[in-house]
């Protein structure tokens, strides 16, 4: 069983099956995952404002499991791309935003996405 939404970067079967029926467990997961993931976009992208390349790889880094638990694989490769570039001491600055860019976009979009799945499931829809 597997919530389909619009983003084509949005699988969570994994969660579903590791959840093994608990809406509890999928709404406490999601609820980490909105309250945590909008902190490391912005740190990301002040990092990446003021080029300081140690902290945008190192919360790269900390987001890119999570955007594979959640099954965003396309992200997850994405910003896997930007630690790397970052943790090379960033040769093309303006790569690393494009890709950023399109990682925080998509992930903005699924967050309100899940955001609706974790309402449905307090509702117990």
């Amino acid at each position: 069983m597997s919530d389909s939404t619009s983003s084509k970067d949005l699988d969570l079967s994994f969660l579903y099956e590791i959840a093994d029926g608990s809406d509890e467990f999928i709404v406490d997961s999601i609820a980490m995952f909105l309250d945590q993931t909008p902190q490391l976009l912005d740190m990301i992208s002040n990092a990446i404002a003021t080029q300081d390349w140690p902290t945008a790889a190192s919360a790269s880094h900390k987001l890119k499991p999570n955007l594979g638990f959640f099954g965003m694989p396309m992200s997850q490769a994405t910003i896997q791309e930007v630690e790397l570039a970052c943790k090379a001491g960033a040769p093309d600055p303006q790569e690393i935003i494009t890709k950023f860019n399109q990682v925080k976009s998509t992930v903005n979009a699924n967050l309100i996405a899940l955001n609706n799945i974790k309402t449905e499931k307090e509702a117990g829809l």
